[in-house]
């Protein structure tokens, strides 16, 4: 089922954490690989024997104690999915605070693969502000969460605060490794504004910094999909995705033609519009005076696309205006033949080139729209990709 898919299954110091062991016999099974990382309280409550005879490598419990020199860094590169089960409430805080205190907190900021965490603790500290709190921190950072059980708790009380059955977080990693609702899918995302060269050194150029393209990248790679990034941005690599780095605008319109095969492209980057219609080849001195650069229009990559689209292809670009943002992205749906175009104000605050943060307006050809008030660029692609998956359903 998992294919040999690498789980790293943290366990931290809480009563629940026998359960982990029935959860690493799950996915053992399923044919994940599974590495066991404990704190050095969880060894309190389970011997590492257990997890040695049961794992799919030897249990790490030290940054400092392993032949890698840096085992923390391999384990959250190498990683598919990490599961803390259980989680307690300082593991939880320690992993919001980024307090590498130990190897498995170490090892949580040191990924990006998704991370599904499960916490366990008494009613009182489950219910605790500071606990939930640190949960909404991690859900906005698109950590899946796991919320524990009513039941029978340690000390013979009874209430919310149990672990989650070792069951239902199996059903969990399956569904996001296994059955995302992208599985099967080929998605090709451009991220970056182009640089169009004037000479070796200057450029015309725009404010794009890709966030918003890679965090879609990033996304559609969680829900399953096989992504190709075409990128201009030197950013770290979308974990998983096949990156392509391209500058210019005819750079990454062979990139995207080479790749026109794909189920979905999503043209998130700032193309250049207009590129000097001549680069010379050794840079222009100051003291020839101020040169006369003549431009010349680049090639519309999406309505090349859109002239020629795939039977079933889903095609969306993007729309950065500062004026009647509708009317204007409503006119571009329409001549480039795509499906859907996301349209923002960049003049308005908050909103798109190098922020954290967007609003956008989704426009979908027959006439639907959605409007995706400003928040995180991390959960625009969300409602982007929720768009996408609606249209692929249709």
């Amino acid at each position: 089922m998992f294919g040999g898919r690498r789980i790293v299954l943290g366990v931290t110091g809480g009563v629940a954490a026998y359960k982990a062991v029935l959860l690493c016999r799950l996915l053992v099974d399923a044919d994940a690989h599974v590495i066991p990382v404990m704190t050095e309280s969880a060894q309190r409550f389970v011997g590492r024997a257990t997890f040695d005879a049961l794992a799919s490598e030897a249990v790490k419990t030290s940054v400092f104690d392993d032949v890698d020199p840096i085992p923390h860094t391999t384990l959250g590169q190498t990683a598919d999915l990490i599961i803390v089960a259980p989680a307690t409430a300082r593991s939880i805080a320690s992993y919001v605070a980024g307090l590498s205190d130990d190897l498995l907190t170490a090892t949580l900021i040191a990924t990006r693969a998704p991370v599904i965490v499960c916490p366990a603790m008494h009613t009182e500290m489950w219910e605790h502000p500071s606990v939930q709190e640190n949960l909404e921190v991690l859900l906005s950072r698109g950590v899946h969460i796991i919320s524990p059980e009513e039941g029978r708790l340690a000390g013979g009380d009874v209430g919310s605060g149990r672990l989650a059955s070792p069951e239902s977080i199996f059903e969990a990693a399956k569904k996001l490794l296994c059955e995302g609702d992208l599985s099967g899918r080929s998605v090709v995302v451009t991220a970056g504004g182009t640089r169009e060269p004037i000479d070796p050194v200057r450029f015309i150029g725009n404010r794009s910094s890709g966030k918003q393209g890679y965090a879609i990248a990033e996304a559609a790679q969680k829900r399953g999909a096989e992504v190709t990034l075409i990128t201009t941005v030197d950013a770290p690599t979308v974990f998983g995705a096949k990156v392509i780095k391209v500058e210019s605008a005819a750079e990454m319109e062979a990139a995207v033609r080479k790749n026109n095969e794909a189920d979905i492209i999503i043209m998130a980057a700032a193309v250049a519009d207009f590129r000097p219609s001549k680069s010379v080849t050794t840079k222009i001195k100051k003291d020839a005076g101020a040169p006369a650069i003549i431009l010349e229009e680049t090639s519309d990559i999406l309505a090349g696309l859109g002239a020629s689209k795939k039977k079933g292809q889903i095609l969306v670009g993007f729309a950065a205006e500062t004026d009647d943002l509708i009317k204007n992205a409503s006119k571009k749906l329409v001549q480039k033949n795509i499906d859907a175009i996301v349209a923002n104000d960049v003049s308005a605050e908050g909103v798109g080139f190098t922020h954290e943060t967007n609003a956008v307006t989704i426009l979908m050809a027959g006439g639907h729209s959605r409007s995706i008030s400003l928040r995180s660029k991390r959960e625009v692609a969300e409602e982007v990709l929720n768009t996408v998956v609606d249209l692929v359903k249709r």
